[in-house]
C-alpha cells in the first residue's frame, strides 16, 4: 500500500473514495491523510486553510448571505482484512468507503471544484470520531476555534443511503446494580442470590413499549435495552452482586435531564448508576436553509437512528443533517462497501444545492 504524492480533488467523487481509502486513517493515525488533505486545500486560492492537530478546516469568505459547515470525519474504525480498496462493478469494498470516507470525498471534490459557491461554506475534515468524545477533533474545534463552527446549516457525510436524515436520538448509559448475599450453592437457601434479583429489571426491560415521537415530519422510536449483565463469583458461590447495563436511546424532544430522570424513575427502587449521556439533536427543518437543503435533495427526510456529531451542532444553535453515500448498517464490518453511482448522484445534489 503506497501513500499518493498528492490527493487530486478534481477527480470524480468516487474514485477519490478509493484514494482516500487506500490511505488509511484509523483513529490515532490520520497524519498523513491529514496532511495530504491540508496540502490539496492550501493549493486552491479561494479558501483560507487551517490546521487543527490532524483536522483540516477551510472555508470560503464570499459575503454570501449564509454558510453551511460540511464536516466529515477522516478516521475509520481498525482494518480488518480490507484495505486497500477493491472495485466490483459499481461497488467500491474497504474500510471506510461508507464511513466515512465517501462523504469526505464527495465534500473535497465540491472544495475544489465550485470555487464560487452561492452560500458561503465551511469545511471540516476532523479525526478521532470513532473513538472517546474528548479525543474527538470536533471537541478541540469547538473550545479552540469556535468561530469555524458557525452557520446556517450544518451537513455531515455521514452514511444515509441517499437520504437526508435530520436530527439524531440521544443516548444515555446506566448500570443498575443488585446486591445479594454469598453462600455456598450447595446451601443456597442460607444466601440471596443478586443474579435472580434481576429478574425485575430484565421483566421491566422486556415490556418497555417504545415510544414514538414525531418532530418536522420524522418519527423518532426509543429504545430501552439491557446490553450487558455481569455477576457470578465461581461455580460454587451464590453470587452478592449483579449489574445490568442498559442503554437508552431518546427522542430528542428530551434533554439529558429529562432523558436521566425518565429512565431513574423506570427502574425506582433500584441502585441506578449513571454511566454517560448525550443528548440528541431535533431535526430544526423549520429553518431556512435545512428545509431548502430538503427540498434540493428530494423533499424528504427522515429521523435518524443513533446518535451522531450533528448534536453538538445542535447544541450550538446549528440546525444539522446528515447527508452520505452508502448504507449505515454496513458501517464498522469487513462487508463495508459503497455504490459509486450513488456517489456520484449525491455529489450531484450537493453542487447544484451550492451553485
Amino acid at each position: 500500500m503506497t501513500t499518493p504524492a498528492a490527493l487530486d480533488l478534481t477527480a470524480d467523487p468516487d474514485d477519490l473514495t478509493a484514494t482516500l481509502v487506500d490511505i488509511a486513517s484509523v483513529s490515532g493515525t490520520e497524519e498523513p491523510l491529514a496532511d495530504l488533505i491540508e496540502a490539496a486545500l492550501r493549493a486552491l486560492p479561494h479558501l483560507e486553510v487551517l490546521r487543527s492537530g490532524n483536522a483540516v478546516l477551510a472555508r470560503t469568505h464570499l459575503g454570501r448571505a449564509t454558510r453551511v459547515i460540511l464536516a466529515g470525519h477522516i478516521d475509520t474504525v481498525p482494518i480488518a482484512d480490507n484495505v486497500p480498496s477493491r472495485s466490483e462493478g459499481d461497488l467500491i469494498h474497504g474500510c471506510g468507503t461508507t464511513d466515512m470516507k465517501s462523504g469526505d470525498a464527495m465534500m473535497l471534490h465540491l472544495a475544489a471544484t465550485l470555487p464560487e459557491p452561492s452560500r458561503d461554506l465551511t469545511f471540516v475534515f476532523y479525526d478521532c470520531e470513532e473513538v472517546e468524545h474528548e479525543r474527538n477533533g470536533l471537541t478541540r474545534i469547538e473550545r479552540e476555534l469556535p468561530d469555524w463552527l458557525t452557520g446556517d446549516l450544518a451537513i455531515l457525510g455521514e452514511p444515509t443511503n441517499g437520504a437526508v436524515e435530520a436530527g439524531c436520538q440521544g443516548t444515555a448509559a446506566v448500570e443498575v446494580r443488585l446486591s445479594g448475599r454469598r453462600a455456598h450453592s450447595a446451601r443456597s437457601w442460607l444466601g440471596s442470590n443478586a443474579i435472580h434479583a434481576a429478574a425485575p429489571v430484565l421483566a421491566r426491560l422486556a415490556q418497555y413499549p417504545g415510544r414514538d415521537v414525531d418532530i418536522d415530519g420524522c418519527v423518532y422510536r426509543e429504545g430501552l435495552n439491557a446490553v450487558r449483565i455481569n455477576g457470578g463469583v465461581a461455580g460454587n458461590v451464590i453470587p452478592d452482586e449483579c449489574v445490568v447495563q442498559v442503554n437508552f436511546r431518546f427522542a430528542p424532544d428530551r434533554d439529558a435531564d429529562d432523558a436521566l430522570a425518565f429512565v431513574t424513575t423506570f427502574f425506582d427502587g433500584f441502585d441506578v448508576r449513571v454511566l454517560d449521556v448525550a443528548p440528541g439533536a431535533r431535526p430544526g427543518l423549520s429553518a431556512p436553509a435545512a428545509a431548502e437543503f430538503v427540498a434540493a435533495a428530494g423533499g424528504t427526510a427522515v429521523a435518524k437512528y443513533g446518535w451522531t456529531d450533528v448534536a453538538r451542532f445542535a447544541t450550538l444553535g446549528i440546525p444539522a443533517v446528515n447527508y452520505g453515500p452508502g448504507d449505515p448498517s454496513l458501517a464498522h464490518t469487513r462487508e463495508e462497501h459503497v455504490s459509486r453511482q450513488q456517489i456520484r448522484e449525491m455529489a450531484a445534489v450537493l453542487r447544484t444545492f451550492f451553485s
